[in-house]
């Protein structure tokens, strides 16, 4: 990946990453704000609704006040205590119910038995002994109690007075239904609210006016209405309607106490969520436009300003490639005065020094290569010239002591003399080889022919000797290779005497042939006395030989070859377990000549 590209993806995501991170705060933000605003209506609603009841309950507790306080009740009452029959005030109590606008009306015994009810005059006679049985006092404040009529269970505010006589006290129960609480209630829009009717032993409904709770509704509110139920505690929790209704609502439920330990009825109040969810889908979608739009106006001000950053960059590096080719004189401009321009600066002096020091230290080579030749050939030559020197020595004295044996001497010393010159021109020829190997003429060769006719050349001498060495060919199906035949099979001749040098008490010696990939690959191992990690770094270096006679140049003269044929040439050793050089050639690609360019 370039670095321009890489900039490019930078800027994308910081922006993107910026305007994600902004859009998530202001998300966050107006979620915040909504679930406060939320939360704030609901508790002025249910403060409301409280303070409607209890405005409720102090007309309900006139209302029923002012009908126990006429006179005519009163005087019911003192007949009633003095013997009267009760059955002759069965249907006193709706006069008083209808006066007073109340739905419900009891008049009780002292020991709860109904003397007269407005509501259900047929209930005479029957027991209500549901404040009576309770530890605490008759309440003095009015409750939420569910009320019996000829039609059913009705959930009903109540107000309960004792009226006092000489023979005990009667009650009288009245209120009126909790549907007037739910009217005079003003819910702002988005809100509505219900109450859970949860008669005992039936089975509850769902109360209110429009905007409510429908009986759809009502199924997927009963978990948490019945947790208010069981546990006494006000909660809440986010619905999911579906289709047709408002996507969301939180619904909180709060719990309306009655007289006594159960709970006979539910506050439900809901919050449309709809307004908010709209928002944040707006925040999305404005988001999204404004990444998009930023990030194409970041991609198009990031192209320019990386064009200008990378161009001298990529300029720097095709030079530094240049370079690492051998173009030393390869030179980059520099445009600014910035850190680029001081980097080009830097760049083109490291350039001349680098040509300065390659200059010397080709000087020094040369210089310490001359001198190296110079020591290695004084001292290749110093050893036949001691023979040389002695033998004329010999002649002279032969000449001067004893002429008649001069003849024998003669012929001794004229054998040694042309020997040692000999020795002398064999020197001076390696020398030479090295100091001018002849231009390889490339040809397609086969190198399993060419290892299996220098195994033959070598049979008698690896068998015959005083201990014989095991040649193993391992030669696999290889493709030509493109080598010169001459020079690669001296080079194989060489590692060959090498290896039966590094085996004086015999051994194995094994030659193999593989492919790999684009190349020939050729092995010769043995099993001698190996060679040291430092002797094998230092055993291509020219007169470096670990021999006790040898001139260190044939290795020198190998790798030279193979590097000329474009392949390279590697040792492996292991002290005392042998040594293995191996070689790897291309294979040969013939080169179209003219004629067969001009057919094409």
């Amino acid at each position: 990946m370039s670095l321009r590209t890489k900039l490019l993806l930078l800027v994308s995501l910081s922006i993107t990453a910026s305007v994600g991170a902004v859009a998530w705060l202001i998300q966050a933000r107006a979620h915040e704000s909504f679930r406060q605003a939320e939360q704030d209506r609901t508790t002025a609603l249910v403060t409301q609704f409280r303070r409607e009841f209890d405005h409720q309950g102090e007309e309900i507790t006139r209302d029923v006040d002012a009908v126990a306080t006429t006179d005519s009740l009163v005087r019911t009452v003192l007949e009633l205590s003095s013997g009267a029959d009760q059955a002759s005030y069965f249907d006193v109590a709706g006069g008083y119910a209808e006066a007073q606008h109340l739905d419900f009306l009891d008049l009780l015994a002292p020991d709860g038995t109904i003397i007269s009810s407005a509501h259900w005059p047929a209930r005479f006679g029957y027991k209500q002994r549901w404040f009576l049985e309770q530890p605490t006092p008759v309440p003095q404040r009015p409750l939420l109690r569910h009320v019996e009529t000829s039609d059913g269970s009705t959930l009903a505010m109540l107000c309960v007075l004792p009226i006092h006589s000489h023979a005990g006290s009667y009650y009288l129960v009245g209120g009126r239904k909790l549907d007037l609480v739910l009217q005079s209630l003003s819910t702002p829009a988005g809100v509505r609210v219900s109450i859970y009717s949860a008669p005992e032993g039936r089975p509850g409904e769902m109360l209110g006016t429009a905007p409510s709770f429908s009986k759809d509704n009502a199924a997927k509110l009963m978990p948490l209405v019945h947790k208010v139920l069981d546990q006494h505690n006000d909660t809440s929790a986010t619905m999911d309607w579906g289709s047709g209704q408002p996507e969301q609502e939180i619904v909180h439920a709060i719990a309306l106490p009655g007289y006594g330990d159960r709970l006979p009825a539910v506050l439900l109040v809901g919050n449309s969520l709809e307004q908010e969810i709209s928002l944040e889908k707006h925040i999305r979608n404005i988001s999204l436009v404004i990444a998009l739009l930023g990030v194409f106006l970041g991609v198009i001000v990031s192209a320019i300003v990386a064009a200008r950053v990378t161009h001298p960059v990529q300029e720097l590096a095709e030079a530094a490639e240049h370079i690492g080719q051998g173009n030393w004189d390869v030179r980059v401009e520099a445009r600014s005065h910035d850190e680029i321009g001081k980097l080009a600066a830097a760049f083109n002096q490291m350039t001349l020094e680098l040509i300065t020091q390659r200059e010397r230290l080709v000087q020094s080579e040369r210089v310490a290569a001359w001198r190296e030749l110079a020591r290695r050939l004084a001292h290749e030559l110093k050893n036949p010239l001691f023979p040389l020197q002695i033998t004329v020595e010999n002649l002279l004295r032969a000449r001067q002591s004893s002429p008649q044996q001069f003849e024998e001497v003669f012929r001794e010393s004229t054998a040694t003399l042309l020997a040692e010159v000999a020795n002398l021109k064999t020197i001076i020829g390696r020398f030479s080889d090295f100091s001018k190997m002849p231009a390889p003429q490339l040809e397609a060769v086969d190198l399993n022919a060419l290892v299996q006719s220098v195994a033959q050349l070598f049979q008698a001498q690896l068998t015959h000797g005083p201990s014989p060495i095991l040649a193993n060919l391992q030669l696999e199906t290889i493709p030509p290779v493109s080598a010169d035949p001459v020079l690669l099979r001296r080079v194989i001749e060489n590692l060959v005497l090498n290896a039966i040098d590094a085996m004086p008490q015999g051994g194995t010696l094994t030659m193999r042939t593989t492919t790999a990939d684009k190349s020939a690959v050729f092995e010769l191992s043995d099993t001698g006395a190996g060679l040291t990690p430092e002797e094998c770094e230092r055993l291509f270096t020219p007169y470096y030989t670990t021999k006790q006679h040898g001139t260190g140049l044939g290795l020198a003269i190998a790798q030279s070859v193979i590097s000329d044929h474009h392949g390279t040439i590697s040792v492996s050793s292991t002290k005392d377990e042998g040594t293995t050089f191996h070689i790897e050639l291309p294979t040969f690609c013939a080169i179209p000549t003219p004629e067969a360019e001009g057919t094409l």
